[in-house]
C-alpha cells in the first residue's frame, strides 16, 4: 500500500424512524455525500499528531504508554486506540495526518460517528498487525468508542449508516438486524438551520413522555405492543393519557407505519419518488405537532423547500435545531436557493457509499 493513506466516511440523514429506536422500533437512514476524510502516514515516533485545519486545531498525544488516559469527555481519538487494544491490535509506531470534512458539525448529521469510523479505519491499517475490517465491524467498534466507553445514550444507527453506506434498515430489538439497499434516488437538499440542537430538552419531552405513556398503557393493558397496535385504535387510551401523551402515542404509531411503507418500497427496488417525499412530510408533521422537536425556522425552511419543488422534507436528528432535508430530485438548485432565503445553509447531496479508501494520485515522473 502506498502512503499517505486517505480514508473517507459519509455523514448521514435519518429518513424514517426519528425518536423510535429507544422505543424498540426500527429506523431507516441514508449515507450522504457530505464526508469527512483523514489522510495519514506512519511515523517512527510513537505519537499521534493530527491537524484539523477546518477548525484550526491539532490533536497530539503519545502512544508510548498504553492504554491511554482520557483528557476530556468524548475523547474519541484516544478511545478508539483503547478499544482496538482490547481487540488485540498493537501500536509501537505513530501516525501523522490531516482531517478535513464537509459534514455540518453538531447538526444531527453524524459528524462524530463518521470521524470515528474513519479514524478506526486508519488505525487498523497502521497497527503493528494491520487488518482491513468490514464496515459492520468498524460500526460496532465506533459504537463502543463513542457510546459505551463514555456511558453516553444512543443507538447504533449513526455508526452503521456511515460505515455501511447506501440506505440501511436497522432493528435493535430483540437483537441487531441490518439490511442495506442501493435504491435509485435523486438529489436531496440538506439545510443547516445553524440553530444549536437542544437534545436534552427534546428528550425530556419526547422520550420520557412516551415512556410514561407506555407505562400507563401497560398497567391498563399488559398485552399492549407498540409494534402491532393499530393507529386507528389509539383513542381507546384517551381516558388514561394526558393530551401530550396521547399525541406522542399517535405520533409514534404513525411514524412506525410510515417507515414500514417506505421499507416495502425499498425492498421491491422500485421507488415512487412522489410518495417517498409525501412520507417524509407525514413524518415531519408528527415530529412537529406530536413530538414538538421542530423549530419555527426549520418549519419555514421546509415550507419554502416544498414551494420550490421538493417532493417532501423533514427535520433531521434529535431536533430542537440542527438540520432539515428535502427530497428534490427535479429542482435541487431551486430548493437549495429557497432554503438559503429562509436563513439556512444549503447543501445538495446524494445517497453515497460508506467508508472508503480513496485512490492516491500517481507519482509524477521526471
Amino acid at each position: 500500500m502506498s502512503f499517505p493513506l486517505s480514508i473517507s466516511t459519509p455523514g448521514r440523514i435519518c429518513l424514517f424512524g426519528e425518536h423510535q429506536d429507544y422505543l424498540g422500533l426500527p429506523v431507516i437512514a441514508a449515507a450522504i455525500s457530505q464526508r469527512i476524510r483523514i489522510t495519514a502516514e506512519p511515523t517512527t515516533r510513537p505519537e499521534v499528531r493530527l491537524f484539523l485545519p477546518d477548525i484550526d486545531a491539532e490533536e497530539r498525544f503519545s502512544l508510548a504508554t498504553l492504554p491511554l488516559t482520557y483528557r476530556q469527555d468524548r475523547d474519541y481519538f484516544r478511545s478508539a486506540v483503547n478499544i482496538l487494544l482490547r481487540e488485540g491490535f498493537r501500536f509501537s509506531t505513530g501516525i501523522q495526518g490531516e482531517i478535513r470534512g464537509e459534514i455540518p458539525i453538531n447538526a444531527g448529521t453524524s459528524s462524530s460517528s463518521a470521524l470515528l469510523i474513519t479514524w478506526l479505519a486508519i488505525l487498523t491499517q497502521f497497527a503493528d498487525n494491520p487488518q482491513t475490517l468490514a464496515p459492520e465491524k468498524l460500526a460496532e467498534l465506533a459504537y463502543a468508542a463513542e457510546v459505551l466507553e463514555f456511558g453516553e445514550p444512543g443507538g447504533m444507527m449513526d455508526h452503521y449508516a456511515t460505515a455501511v453506506g447506501g440506505v440501511i434498515y436497522l432493528e435493535s430489538v430483540p437483537k441487531i438486524h441490518l439490511e442495506s439497499f442501493q435504491p435509485q434516488l435523486g438529489a436531496f437538499v440538506l439545510g443547516d438551520s445553524r440553530q444549536p440542537k437542544d437534545t436534552i430538552g427534546v428528550l425530556k419531552h419526547v422520550k420520557f413522555g412516551m415512556l410514561r405513556a407506555m407505562e400507563k398503557i401497560k398497567q391498563h393493558d399488559p398485552a399492549f405492543l407498540l409494534t402491532t397496535y393499530p393507529l386507528e385504535a389509539a383513542d381507546e387510551y384517551r381516558s388514561i393519557l394526558t393530551p401530550d401523551e396521547m399525541a406522542l402515542l399517535k405520533g409514534n404509531l404513525s411514524d412506525r407505519d410510515v417507515l414500514r411503507e417506505a421499507l416495502a418500497m425499498f425492498k421491491t427496488g422500485t421507488v415512487d419518488h412522489q410518495r417517498l417525499g409525501a412520507l417524509l412530510t407525514i413524518h415531519q408533521t408528527s415530529l412537529r405537532n406530536a413530538k414538538r422537536v421542530s423549530t419555527s425556522k426549520i418549519d419555514r425552511m421546509i415550507d419554502e423547500a416544498l414551494k420550490a419543488g421538493a417532493y417532501g422534507g423533514k427535520i433531521n436528528g434529535s431536533g430542537g435545531g440542527g438540520c432539515m432535508f428535502a427530497y428534490a430530485p427535479e429542482k435541487p438548485e431551486a430548493v437549495a436557493q429557497a432554503i438559503e432565503r429562509a436563513g439556512g445553509k444549503a447543501y445538495i447531496i446524494r445517497v453515497d457509499q460508506g467508508v472508503s479508501v480513496l485512490p492516491q494520485p500517481l507519482p509524477v515522473e521526471d
